[in-house]
């Protein structure tokens, strides 16, 4: 007969008041039953941070991207936009 261990169970109460120690067992459990009443109503699990490689933005990449992206050519239509939009506002 398999014998699972006894989950760590804690009362909300007990949580609230006793969250160094509850934090500590967290460490040592995987798992902690939170119970109100002695009824279980939620399951605190331990978060494991899992770091991914992160690709950094890289200027030069970026660059090479929309060279392609436009054919070569150097898209200066928000240049365009910003200089006409400025003029307008100064107009009205």
């Amino acid at each position: 007969m398999l014998h699972w261990p006894e989950m760590k169970k804690i009362s909300i109460r007990d949580l609230r008041q006793k969250w160094p120690e509850a934090e500590r067992a967290l460490n040592i459990e995987s798992e902690i039953i939170i119970t109100r009443d002695g009824k279980p109503v939620a399951r605190l699990t331990r978060y494991e941070n899992r770091e991914k490689n992160r690709r950094r933005f890289n200027p030069v990449k970026h660059r090479q991207w929309q060279s392609r992206q436009v054919a070569g050519k150097i898209v200066s239509w928000v240049d365009e936009f910003l200089i006409s939009e400025r003029s307008s506002e100064r107009k009205g």
